[in-house]
């Protein structure tokens, strides 16, 4: 019986939690806060790198504030982010600024359990180089995850140009609200990059929760790219402008032209115009948040739904 008690403070928390949430997702709110201001940038911050780790918003906020993660239904603080201004991203019609995250702390396990776990999560870090964020500090993966206390939605992204095709799932995506732009981080080192670049044109689809497992295995095409969109795994949809393939059974598919892109360590950091905007179905979409957000969730018999 002891045995069963202990057991789970001998292992680490899972890092991430693969969950079903109906979009937008409304459970947690960001707010920023600065120099006595704040402001809501649930629907306004986004991973624009990860190593290091940076935030865009189209706020600036000064030299150093700081973003709070709230439960929407109790009030409660989950989680902080301080920031360190960067830089600035300059488009046409509008500008963006850059944080580097310069600390992070969440109050989802109660002490001494946080401390505990972090400490079990960094050690397995540090032993397994096979884990998905594999060559960042244990840190920067501990400061990502309090990101991740809003869950991010896993979208399919298509590109299509003569000779390339490729499809590709990725979470680190957002609306950046008040620029009226939607951003794209994606490792400098996919294979569809230059092509982006240059085509300047993608789609999105919005992928229901239950189609996890062949969402996952299209994470091959980060390195290479599609042979056929006959070959994909399930039925497609031209989109309505671009004619590009979309998945059929997408919940929403946006159609996005780049207006901007730019290298932030190591991402390539997209902004692009939403063209059109297809809401297809109602459901579940796919989403990731921290595996130590679920385990509060759970502690109050609200956990998010696990796919």
């Amino acid at each position: 019986m002891w045995k069963d008690w202990i057991r789970p403070f001998l292992r680490p928390l899972p890092q991430w939690s693969t969950v079903a949430v109906a979009p937008p997702q409304q459970m947690v709110t960001a707010t920023l806060r600065w120099d006595g201001k704040s402001a809501d940038v649930t629907a306004d911050h986004t991973v624009a790198s990860l190593k290091p780790l940076v935030i865009a918003t189209s706020i600036d906020a000064g030299q150093g504030p700081v973003i709070e993660y709230c439960d929407s239904a109790t009030g409660r603080l989950l989680g902080v982010l301080r920031l360190a201004q960067k830089a600035s991203v300059i488009t046409e019609t509008t500008s963006l600024t850059l944080y580097d995250v310069a600390a992070g702390e969440h109050r989802c396990l109660a002490w001494p359990r946080r401390p505990w776990n972090t400490w079990l999560q960094n050690r397995l870090m540090q032993k397994n180089q096979s884990a998905p964020h594999a060559g960042l500090e244990p840190a920067a993966v501990q400061q990502l995850m309090i990101a991740y206390l809003c869950p991010r939605p896993v979208i399919l992204v298509s590109v299509d140009a003569p000779g390339h095709q490729n499809i590709f799932p990725m979470d680190l995506i957002g609306p950046l609200q008040r620029s009226g732009l939607f951003s794209l981080a994606l490792r400098s080192t996919n294979v569809s990059m230059p092509v982006m670049r240059e085509m300047r044109r993608v789609v999105l689809s919005s992928i229901p929760a239950t189609m996890k497992a062949v969402v996952y295995k299209l994470s091959a095409h980060h390195k290479q790219p599609l042979m056929d969109w006959n070959a994909l795994p399930f039925p497609a949809r031209l989109s309505r402008e671009f004619g590009i393939p979309a998945v059929a059974a997408a919940l929403r598919v946006q159609e996005l032209d780049i207006v901007h892109s730019q290298e932030i360590g190591s991402h390539m950091f997209f902004l692009g115009r939403v063209i059109s905007d297809e809401h297809l179905a109602d459901g579940t979409q796919l989403h990731h948040t921290a595996g130590f957000h679920q385990a509060y969730r759970r502690r109050l018999d609200m956990p998010l739904a696990e796919v």
